[in-house]
């Protein structure tokens, strides 16, 4: 059994909130509009215009996970820094099945967040395909002495090839594999198995 602890501004919205919340396998032992005593709980609920303070309350306590109820895109980012045995975002107009997942998740110790507050903190996705063009046996060499930090005149030594060259194999490179850096082609090929750091 999952015990929760409801923290949010107005007895309606505590009251609604123990409602959706009402379940196989949780149970509200208490609510409050500040999180008083909230550390007797598995999880603390809470909901309002300030979350971050609260969750930074409960924090201090220790012991207890934490539900925000919120659609603040900063909140992730103070929730992960506080010493939280784990932590869940749910939106304002979330589901009963939602917010019961995010509370049983959060007691679990894992870490729950709408998919598209995850899709907007990841930011855009990143192809990892091969490339459309695979690297020639050159281009191969040349991009693992990149990820070794030389320079195009140690690489040029290194294989005993001209300058000029290094660089025509480089600007394949990074065309190849859609990079616009050295540190960009050198983790692309990483990714992608090309190379090994």
């Amino acid at each position: 059994m999952t015990t929760v602890f409801i923290v949010a501004p107005t007895p309606a919205l505590r009251a609604g909130l123990q409602a959706m919340l009402t379940g196989e396998g949780i149970e509200v032992i208490g609510m409050a509009p500040a999180p008083s005593l909230s550390s007797l709980a598995d999880v603390v609920l809470v909901a309002g215009d300030d979350p971050g303070a609260a969750a930074r309350a409960i924090a201090g306590e220790e012991g207890a996970a934490v539900v925000a109820l919120s659609d603040d895109a900063r909140l992730p980012g103070l929730l992960r820094t506080l010493p939280l045995p784990g932590w869940a975002m749910v939106a304002p107009d979330a589901s009963p099945e939602e917010l019961r997942a995010a509370v049983n998740a959060a007691a679990q110790g894992m870490v729950a967040l709408p998919r598209a507050m995850v899709e907007h903190l990841a930011g855009p996705r990143v192809a990892t395909e091969p490339p459309v063009e695979p690297l020639t046996a050159r281009e191969t060499e040349v991009l693992a002495l990149l990820s070794e930090g030389l320079p195009n005149k140690q690489i040029a030594l290194r294989l005993q090839i001209s300058e000029h060259t290094v660089k025509f194999h480089i600007a394949s490179i990074f065309a190849k594999l859609g990079a616009a850096s050295r540190t960009e082609a050198v983790s692309i090929g990483a990714r992608q198995g090309l190379i090994t750091l």
